[in-house]
């Protein structure tokens, strides 16, 4: 089985996130980062997007989901992230980032990293 990987870097939204007050009234910078292993053997043989993964689509999907939310936890929106890359049968193997930048005073950001296995 031949594996590759993808990367998306530097996904910049912005959305509802945290429990204070001013969380909830404010949508806030989140940017996130995915990297994936997939199992590319049929793609590079045909060069048919219909065989291997779409990025555009998965971008697509989390922007969706991201800029709708309205969660209280980074945890939460990673897990949403990560099921989202998921559903892709050809991934076995990714891995979610997703910062918030100024969460905590004298900080640049507060991440969360999830990663799973099929």
């Amino acid at each position: 089985m031949d594996l590759a990987v993808f990367e998306i870097e530097n996904l910049k939204l912005r959305t509802v996130i945290g429990f204070n007050d001013w969380e909830r009234k404010n949508k806030q910078d989140v940017i996130v980062n995915i990297k994936a292993r997939f199992k590319v053997g049929k793609a590079a043989r045909t060069d048919r997007v219909e065989d291997t993964v779409n990025y555009k689509t998965i971008v697509k999907q989390v922007i969706n989901l991201v800029e709708k939310s309205d969660y209280n936890l980074l945890e939460t929106i990673a897990q949403m992230i990560l099921d989202i890359v998921m559903k892709n049968h050809l991934i076995v193997w990714a891995k979610v980032k997703v910062d918030k930048h100024f969460a905590l005073r004298f900080t640049d950001s507060v991440s969360i990293k999830l990663k799973t296995t099929r």
